[in-house]
């Protein structure tokens, strides 16, 4: 079957395109749970379900595609393909399932197979690198190792009724997808731009990576670990955090963002990861200040860095890895746009400004991005590259 041969080709087909349905089909669950839509009986608390099928669910599929295909480039070794990729999606989308449904399992059942996804990534990841050895990259593969210990701790808060949601599984599963974006941000956006502007003719380019962002990737892991084991506020914490937000601002004014504005896939990467030090400043007031919710930072960090920055990466490496022009249609600035409304509205919405008609409109718009990027390349994910 040439489409399912050309699907399961590469990792970023199955895993990228299934990401994006399961962040439509899992906001769209957990909508009409909240509205009364639909009688639905999920095995966890509901709440807790859906902050982890947002986190670990959507972005471990994310995670495993960005690996699988970023990995032969940094290696020259051959990409995991065939039965092998096809046997990983099968245990990421068997782990939605069994966290979804209530069919009975056994919670210790449940966080083998959810859990051992991430870890079975990890493990391959870190063969790949030892193998060609390739050490600059040993800290993402271990990073993604660590993400799956906090999806355990996930598990552990569930399996004891601990309010999982906002537990230390959470907090330190969040805060390593940031550090995954703040490391992975601070190579590919100055990058790429630097590699655009060069084109252009342009004389002001990026500073690339340098001991500054060593610094601020320092700061930030010391923060958002103290954040992440530290759940009651503090106001020495909040200026840590404040501190480190502003940090990674003056790293993103480096890159000269303002200068992309003529390519959207240029300029999205600069948007979306200015949500990194939204999200550090936000959090970082909210431990001053308990009138300011701590959700606001939490969904600047969730909805905007994570869910804009992994959608920017996916569409880049889809367009790229299949043959196609690395430029933006009007589909992908939509999907891009939408994404980018939903999570300044979700930010909103937590800071209590419209909190009603921003929490639907930012939920409405999360789905239709996402669709919209399943209906611009589901047909390309099946097509053998040109």
């Amino acid at each position: 079957m040439p489409r399912l041969s050309a699907f399961f080709s590469a990792g970023f087909r199955p895993m990228f395109l299934s990401a994006a349905l399961w962040a439509v089909l899992s906001m769209w669950l957990w909508i009409a749970y909240w509205t009364g839509m639909i009688d639905w009986a999920p095995a966890w608390d509901a709440l807790d379900w859906h902050v982890h099928e947002l986190l670990f669910g959507y972005g471990s599929a994310v995670l495993c595609g960005f690996l699988l295909t970023a990995i032969p480039n940094w290696t020259g070794r051959p990409a995991i393909s065939g039965a092998l990729l096809a046997l990983l999606w099968g245990f990421w989308g068997l782990g939605r399932v069994v966290v979804t449904l209530d069919l009975g399992v056994s919670a210790m059942v449940v966080a083998v197979i959810d859990v051992g996804f991430l870890a079975v990534v990890s493990v391959l990841a870190a063969r790949e690198l030892v193998l060609s050895g390739n050490q600059r990259n040993f800290p993402v593969a271990g990073m993604v190792g660590l993400i799956a210990l906090a999806n355990a701790g996930f598990h552990w808060d569930v399996a004891q009724d601990a309010g999982a949601a906002w537990g230390i599984g959470t907090r330190l599963g969040l805060g390593l997808l940031i550090m995954l974006i703040s490391l992975i941000g601070g190579r590919i956006i100055p990058a790429f731009t630097t590699n655009w502007l060069k084109q252009r003719g342009a004389q002001t380019l990026p500073v690339q990576f340098n001991g500054y962002d060593k610094l601020v990737l320092v700061g930030s892991a010391v923060s958002l670990l103290g954040w992440g084991l530290w759940p009651d506020p503090h106001a020495l914490l909040g200026w840590v955090l404040i501190a480190v937000g502003l940090a990674h601002l003056w790293r993103l004014s480096r890159w000269c963002g303002l200068s992309t504005l003529a390519e959207p896939l240029i300029v999205a990467l600069h948007l979306f990861y200015a949500f990194v030090p939204l999200g550090f400043v936000l959090t970082g007031l909210a431990q001053i200040w308990p009138e300011i919710s701590q959700i606001a930072g939490i969904h600047a960090w969730s909805a905007g860095a994570i869910g804009g920055m992994t959608l920017i990466v996916m569409t880049r490496a889809s367009l790229g890895h299949s043959g196609l022009p690395l430029k933006a249609g009007k589909t992908e600035v939509f999907f891009l746009l939408a994404i980018l409304l939903s999570a300044f509205a979700r930010t909103l919405s937590a800071l209590d400004i419209a909190p009603t008609a921003m929490l639907h409109g930012s939920a409405t718009l999360w789905m239709l991005g996402f669709a919209l990027f399943v209906l611009r390349f589901a047909r390309v994910m099946v097509t053998a590259r040109g």
